[in-house]
């Protein structure tokens, strides 16, 4: 790691631990610095006993053999599957316009979806990646978000489909801890 990144990195921890920093963090806690932030996949040997579709990107950690849901198998009853880890592919509606730290996967564009978010706020996707095939590795949760949260999150892109009146949603959300992105 260079000084100019070792710098960057300081900067990020006291913006988010001091709470200046408002882009794309709703609670105060440090960025924590990874080796896997995006790696070009070589022929993943291993991980799940695959090759990576040509051109994917790999996020986070490798990803391994799990159990696979599907978006409708998961949105039909999200209950079913709360605190398990398991496979999830889609296609990449949005991501954060800001930093990349979310993303919304659906079967296609206007179907429901669920957002996915990574583990400790550890890595993050490309602002660009909408349009893309993701192959994600992560934990379910049900996590009931506040007005406050939902309008930051509606103003980098997101859409809410379980919206309440007051302006808080209950959301399906899937905690990633590795993911694979590619084009095609």
């Amino acid at each position: 790691m260079n000084a100019r990144h070792t710098g960057l990195i300081q900067v990020a921890c006291f913006l988010v631990s001091s709470g200046l920093c408002g882009a794309c963090k709703s609670r105060s806690e440090p960025i924590r610095e990874t080796a896997s932030a995006s790696v070009e996949a070589p022929k993943n040997e291993g991980a799940i006993g695959r090759t990576l579709h040509p051109g994917a990107k790999v996020f986070g950690t490798a990803l391994t053999e799990q159990p696979r849901s599907t978006l409708p198998e998961l949105l039909a009853q999200p209950e079913a599957h709360l605190n398990k880890t398991l496979l999830l592919e889609g296609s990449v509606r949005r991501a954060c316009s800001r930093k990349g730290c979310w993303m919304e996967v659906a079967t296609d564009a206007s179907g429901p979806g669920v957002r996915v978010t990574f583990k400790d706020y550890g890595f993050f996707v490309p602002t660009d990646a909408a349009g893309s095939r993701a192959l994600i590795q992560g934990i379910i949760e049900l996590e009931e978000v506040k007005k406050s949260h939902v309008e930051h999150l509606e103003s980098e892109g997101a859409k809410f489909e379980r919206k309440r009146e007051d302006g808080s949603a209950l959301e399906v959300r899937l905690v990633a801890t590795g993911v694979e992105l590619w084009r095609g």
